[in-house]
């Protein structure tokens, strides 16, 4: 796996402290070390799934949070992918009265917002909070949910699929239909196959049982593979990347992770550093300095984008990469 950090266009938008039935908990109790006597506030972190992603975000808003002298408790729960189960976390949360919600991914995010319209929702790992219901405007949210985006640069990374793999004629747009952030994406990269003049057919799932069936059906149909930040493509990306190694059929993914699991090169933000600016906005609204309503949803640099290149599968499918050098 290599991995190039480059300037690109400026133009790209870019613990727990009880079980739940059928949500995964992980100990995430943390102390940010403040004198004694001064308030512990209660953070509940609802993670929709596991995988690289969003995983690193989650590591960087623990250690922005930690890092800022406050003394907190986070109760970490996972959903497992499940949405009734974001609903179930996110309910009981507002139960223990907690201080702040961290959401992290849209699914997660959209059911803190149900439950709550009072208790500060900060959200990460999120394409574009305003279309996905979150906030009535991205630069002045007006509601009680804000955090960072990962709007991820679709248009970059399918004209660096043409540059990279210049006879693909047919691409097969891969997501869950299921994600209201990836029909954001998968709209976008319509937008741009089409101003490449380049064809297309999209592969939906509505769940990840679906995967190997709509993976397999692909086959010999399509030229390459694209996936945008999908969470249930993308902690199924080691499996969508094995029926492309069988059957030497490029993957083109949206993010990091996703490529390091089986994918073969993505233009990528760092989700750590995702993770670490919304842990720093949580700081501020813990501490009275700022409210959910005014504060505009964060992206990252895009000078912060990474070139990301998986050598083993691009030797494993024959395709030589070096034009991502250039």
């Amino acid at each position: 796996m290599n991995v190039t950090r480059r300037n690109f266009l400026a133009g790209a938008g870019i613990a727990a402290t009880a079980v739940l039935a059928g949500c995964g908990s992980s100990n995430g109790s943390s102390d940010g070390g403040s004198a004694s006597g001064e308030k512990t506030y209660k953070i509940g972190v609802v993670q929709l799934t596991e995988h690289a992603a969003l995983d690193a975000s989650n590591e960087g808003f623990v250690e922005a949070v930690n890092a800022s002298g406050l003394s907190v408790s986070i109760d970490q729960q996972n959903a497992q992918n499940d949405q009734s189960a974001c609903q179930t976390i996110a309910s009981k949360f507002v139960g223990d009265g907690v201080d702040l919600i961290f959401a992290i991914a849209t699914p997660a995010a959209q059911a803190a917002a149900g439950a709550t319209t009072e208790i500060p929702i900060v959200g990460t790992a999120i394409t574009d909070f305003a279309a996905s219901g979150l906030v009535k405007d991205n630069d002045k949210p007006g509601t009680n949910v804000t955090g960072s985006s990962d709007l991820t640069p679709v248009a970059e990374q399918l004209e660096m699929m043409q540059k990279v793999l210049p006879d693909v004629k047919k691409v097969g747009l891969l997501y869950c239909s299921a994600e209201s952030n990836s029909d954001i994406q998968i709209k976008a990269a319509k937008d741009e196959l089409d101003a490449l003049g380049l064809e297309y057919t999209e592969y939906a799932v509505s769940s990840s049982n679906e995967i190997q069936s709509v993976v397999e059906s692909a086959v010999g149909k399509v030229d390459a593979l694209y996936a945008p930040t999908d969470n249930t493509i993308a902690a199924g990306a080691a499996q969508v990347g094995q029926i492309c190694k069988e059957n030497k059929l490029p993957f083109v993914t949206g993010e990091e992770g996703m490529c390091m699991a089986g994918g073969l090169f993505t233009l990528s933000i760092n989700y750590k550093d995702l993770g670490k600016v919304a842990g720093e906005m949580a700081v501020k609204i813990l501490k009275g300095e700022s409210k959910p309503a005014d504060m505009a949803i964060e992206h990252l640099s895009t000078s912060d984008l990474v070139v990301v290149k998986n050598d083993e599968m691009a030797q494993a499918i024959g395709v030589d990469l070096s034009a991502l050098d250039a």
